[in-house]
C-alpha cells in the first residue's frame, strides 16, 4: 500500500509504482490517503476511484506485506500540530499489527522515527537542495546488495536528522552523507526503514520544484549537481535511477 501525503498525488504514485512494479513479483497496490484531509492539488474524482480513507482500511482488518508512507511539504511545522498527526500516530500504531515492513519516506520517515523513538527533526538554514554523493556503511545489509561504495541522491528539504541521535536511539544508519546526514535507516524493532531523500523521483523532479520556487520569486539555489556545469538552462542528468529500482527491489525481495 502507498500512504500518500504529498500534493501531487498521480505523480508520486506513479513514482513508487514505477519502482515497486519493477520485480518479476505481481504486486497488488493499494493506495491511502488520510480520512479527513482534503487535498487540494489533485483532482477529486481521482481521489474518489483510487483512494480509500486510511478509516476504511483500518475498519476492514485488512493486513499488507508493505507499506509506504510518503513525505509530506509541512516539515517547518512541529509534528503535533500537523492537522493529520492524530490520526497519522494511528497509522503508525497499526502498522504493528497489520503491515510486515513499512518503508518511511523523507518527512514520513522523519515522523515514524520521531513517534516511535523520540528523534528530533532539526530545521536548516538553507534548504538541503540537489544531488548530494552518500556513502554505503553497510554493504553487507540485505537492502544495499547491489549497491556501490558511495553513490548521488536526490535531496529537497529543509529539516535533518542528526547521525549521532539516530544512533543514541539504538538504530543502524545505513547510508550517511557527510553534508546532509544520515540517508537511510533500519528499525528492526518496528519492522521499518526510513529514508530521509528522494530516490524515486524522476529526472525533472527537483527541476519542477526548482522552476516552481524561480517563479513564485522564493529565495532557492540552484540545485547542487544536478545541472550539467550546474547551468539550469541544461538537462538535468539522472544518476540514482539504478540505486532506485535496487533500493526498492532489496525491500520487496526482503518482504517475500
Amino acid at each position: 500500500a502507498l500512504l500518500n501525503l504529498m500534493p501531487k498525488k498521480i505523480q508520486t504514485e506513479n513514482q513508487f509504482a514505477r519502482l515497486i512494479g519493477a520485480t518479476p513479483l505481481q504486486i497488488e497496490f493499494s493506495l491511502i490517503r488520510m480520512s479527513e484531509h482534503q487535498t487540494k492539488n489533485t483532482a477529486a474524482d481521482h481521489m474518489e476511484n483510487f483512494y480509500r480513507p486510511f478509516a476504511e482500511v483500518e475498519a476492514t482488518g485488512e493486513k499488507f506485506d508493505g507499506l509506504v508512507i510518503t513525505g509530506a511539504p509541512i516539515e517547518h511545522l512541529p509534528f503535533a500540530e500537523v492537522t493529520y498527526w492524530d490520526e497519522l500516530t494511528r497509522v503508525f500504531d497499526w502498522t504493528q499489527t497489520h503491515v510486515h515492513s513499512t518503508f518511511g519516506v523523507c518527512w514520513g520517515g522523519m515522523a515514524m522515527i520521531n513517534y516511535f523513538h523520540g528523534v528530533p527533526k532539526h530545521i536548516l538554514d538553507a534548504k538541503a537542495f540537489g544531488c548530494v554523493r552518500h556513502q554505503n556503511l553497510a554493504p553487507a545489509s540485505p537492502y544495499l546488495r547491489g549497491f556501490s561504495d558511495d553513490m548521488v541522491m536526490p535531496v529537497s528539504r529543509w529539516t535533518e536528522m542528526r547521525r549521532d541521535e539516530v544512533e543514541a536511539a539504538g538504530l543502524r544508519v545505513l547510508i550517511d552523507s557527510p553534508e546532509t546526514g544520515p540517508a537511510l535507516v533500519e528499525d528492526p524493532g518496528h519492522r521499518a526503514l526510513y529514508i530521509f531523500n528522494h530516490l524515486e523521483y524522476d529526472s525533472g523532479t527537483l527541476k519542477e520544484e526548482y522552476d516552481r520556487d524561480v517563479e513564485a520569486g522564493k529565495p532557492i539555489n540552484v540545485p547542487a549537481n544536478y545541472y550539467p556545469d550546474d547551468d539550469p538552462t541544461k538537462t538535468p542528468q539522472n544518476r540514482w535511477r539504478s540505486h532506485a529500482h535496487l533500493l526498492y527491489g532489496n525491500w520487496i525481495n526482503e518482504i517475500y
